[in-house]
Formats: C-alpha cells, sequence, structure tokens
C-alpha cells in the first residue's frame, strides 16, 4: 500500500534518537544496525582533525584483539576515509581507485580479518566558509562522524538496494551526530555554569573546538557588548590583542607547553576605559566527540582585592575535587594548613595530601600563591 511505514527503518530510527542520551551511546543503535543492514558488524567512528586515534570507536561484537589493533596503529593510516559528504561509498571502489601498492598494510590486515566488504558514510561538522577565490572550503575546526557497516567477505556483497538503504539514513544520522555533540556540551557546562549561578559576578563563555561561541552568560553578553578588549564577531570571539587570539587558538588545539597542569591558563585583558579583565581558560571534557581538545570555558572577572572563598566555585574553576576545593576555599579566608585542617575536621596530613594535589592542578608551588591565585579571579 502507498505510504506505507516500514516497521523496521522506524524501529532503527527510535534507536537512534534515544540511543544517543543513554549511558552507553550508540551501542544498541549500531546493534540494530548491523541487523536492519543485514551485515556482521556497524561501526562509529568520530574523530577530530589530526588527531592519530579516534574520540570514539564503536563496534558492538567485534574482535577486542582487531579494534585495539585499529584504534592504536591502523586508524592513523585508514586510507578509507574523507569521503563524499553524506554520500554511501564501498571500500572496494575506493581502495581499486587508489594504487595497489598503497597502503599494503591496511589492505593486508583487512584481508587477513575477513570484513573486507564494507560500506562507508562519512558526515563533517564545522563552518563552511568562502576562500579568496570565493570557493566554498570547511573550516579548520572541522570533526567527522564515520559509519560503516561490513560484512564478511564470505557471505554476498553489498547490493545496490542495500546501499539506497543505508543512504536514506544520512540526513536522519547527521541530525543525531549533532545532537549529541550537544548532550556533551551541556554536560561540560553543567559543572562550571555552578560558579556563575552563585551570584559571584563571573562572566562565562564557552567556544567550542573552531573558536566559536556556543553559550554565553549575561555578564559575558554585557562585557562583549563593550567592544574593549574583546568583542563578539558573529560566532568568533575577538580579542584586540592579537597576543590572546593565539594564545585561545593553541589551547583549543591542544599546543603542548600552553597553560598550566590541566591545560588552566590566565592573562590579563588590558581595557584602559572600562577596567582591566583577569581571564581564566579552562578545557572542557569532550572526549566522545573532540578527544579532550579544543572546547573551552573562558570565565571573565574584574580583579578585586577579596578572594572567592565559595568551594563550589573553585571547584568548577580550577577542576578541584569538593574536598580540594573545600580547603582551597578556607586557606584563601587566610587560616594555616592546620587551622584548615582541624576546622575541616580531617587529619593534618591528608591536608598536605589534598594540598599538594591543588599546587598540581594549578600550577602554584606555595600556600601564599595559591591565596594570590585566587584573588586574581576576583568577582
Amino acid at each position: 500500500m502507498a505510504g506505507q511505514i516500514d516497521p523496521a527503518f522506524s524501529d532503527l530510527l527510535a534507536r537512534l534518537y534515544a540511543g544517543i542520551g543513554e549511558a552507553q551511546p550508540w551501542r544498541r543503535f549500531l546493534e540494530a544496525l548491523a541487523g536492519w543492514m543485514d551485515a556482521s558488524f556497524a561501526t562509529l567512528i568520530i574523530t577530530a582533525p589530526g588527531k592519530r586515534q579516534p574520540a570514539t570507536f564503536l563496534t558492538p561484537g567485534s574482535s577486542p584483539a582487531f579494534d585495539a589493533a585499529y584504534t592504536e596503529t591502523l586508524f592513523a593510516n585508514d586510507p578509507f576515509r574523507g569521503l563524499p559528504d553524506g554520500v554511501v561509498t564501498s571500500y572496494a571502489e575506493f581502495m581499486a581507485g587508489l594504487p595497489e601498492t598503497d597502503f599494503a598494510e591496511y589492505r593486508a590486515a583487512m584481508a587477513q580479518s575477513g570484513f573486507d566488504e564494507v560500506l562507508g558514510m562519512d558526515l563533517n561538522f564545522g563552518s563552511v566558509f568562502a576562500d579568496t577565490r570565493g570557493a566554498a572550503r570547511q573550516a579548520e575546526g572541522r570533526w567527522e562522524a564515520r559509519f560503516r557497516v561490513s560484512r564478511h567477505n564470505s557471505l554476498a556483497p553489498f547490493t545496490r538496494g542495500e546501499r539506497a538503504r543505508f543512504q536514506a539514513l544520512a540526513p536522519h544520522l547527521r541530525i543525531a551526530v549533532g545532537l549529541f555533540e550537544k548532550l556533551q556540551f551541556a554536560g561540560a557546562e553543567h559543572g562550571v555554569f555552578h560558579a556563575t549561578a552563585q551570584g559571584l559576578g563571573l562572566a562565562l563563555v564557552v567556544l567550542d573546538r573552531a573558536g566559536r561561541i556556543v553559550s554565553t552568560n549575561a555578564l559575558a553578553e554585557s562585557l562583549l557588548a563593550e567592544d574593549e578588549g574583546l568583542r563578539r564577531r558573529g560566532e568568533e570571539l575577538v580579542f584586540a590583542e592579537p597576543a590572546h587570539q593565539r594564545l585561545l587558538a593553541d589551547l583549543m588545539g591542544g599546543r603542548r607547553g600552553v597553560g598550566g597542569p590541566g591545560g588552566l591558563c590566565r592573562f590579563r585583558i588590558a581595557r584602559p576605559e572600562r577596567g582591566d579583565l583577569v581571564a581564566t581558560a579552562r578545557p572542557l571534557d569532550l572526549s566522545a566527540i573532540h578527544d579532550g581538545a579544543g572546547a573551552l570555558a573562558l570565565f571573565l572577572a574584574r580583579p578585586v582585592a577579596e578572594a572567592h572563598t565559595d568551594a563550589l566555585a573553585l571547584r568548577d574553576l580550577l577542576g578541584l575535587t569538593a574536598a580540594e576545593a573545600r580547603l582551597a576555599a578556607v586557606l584563601a579566608e587566610g587560616h594555616s594548613l592546620v587551622e584548615a585542617a582541624r576546622r575541616m575536621g580531617i587529619a593534618h596530613n591528608t591536608a598536605k595530601v589534598q594540598l599538594r594535589s591543588v599546587f598540581a592542578k594549578t600550577g602554584v608551588h606555595r600556600q601564599a600563591q595559591l591565596v594570590a591565585l585566587i584573588a586574581s579571579l576576583g568577582g
């Protein structure tokens, strides 16, 4: 009957959209996708540019040994990538277009596994812009999701009809992966927004890997509107000082040696007319998308003499545990370590261990430096 709904396709879509918010996202969908395509396995690879290992690699039911070999070695040399955006492509056809002597190790590993009957679909994410010649190009912050379905080579190759079935999923997969990234950001932001919720006067700007503004709070918007020292330009955060722009680019690019332990970085934004700002950049953990690199929470505050002594704010801002943050807050009030331990009801040795951890995470070496750091965060 015309217009009849395919129950199997409907169930697959339900698993797709429900699965992105589950404790083990994508697993049940990939299992269902393999069954729907009459495939042996279905795989999801999420990767950011320049990474030698994927942020996410999931093939339910596959050999752990092959999965380990792929993520640790084969992924970096995988030629079956850079496929036309959103277009189903056959591994055999793709490899036939390359010289037979190229990627010998990868070809051998795939043939040895027996699962070299593969259909692939790559979905690219990131802003598209026009280059100097007017041609559309992808932003450098692009990341991609690669979907693969595979069969053992003892089975029949995928048919044209099966390729069309896989192709029909493309718009749904693009929406679902985009929602997955938003959920990742939401989870990462949950902690950092606690600090601003306490009324401490911290402005917050969250940036993605491409340097685009993901979200701001009201105070940050008012500072950006003042257009001194920094401003919003479309989706971009723009600093008046080029060195600050380069610093953030280095932080988001995961450049070694930039920032202190944990990637925490502080700098001062000169604003002669409206008063300077102290900026604290803290990486956000988006390991399932960007492999822990490229997403930042930028806190902005006016320097003041008084320190923040709210433990919840210090936990979120400095990336401390709850116990470490409580200790830092007590020390910031001017107490000695012995007094702080007594006030917190913990042993002096426990306080010493926690303080060493706080030093490691904040990049300071003495208690006086820690107190000065907390004061510099201002509010």
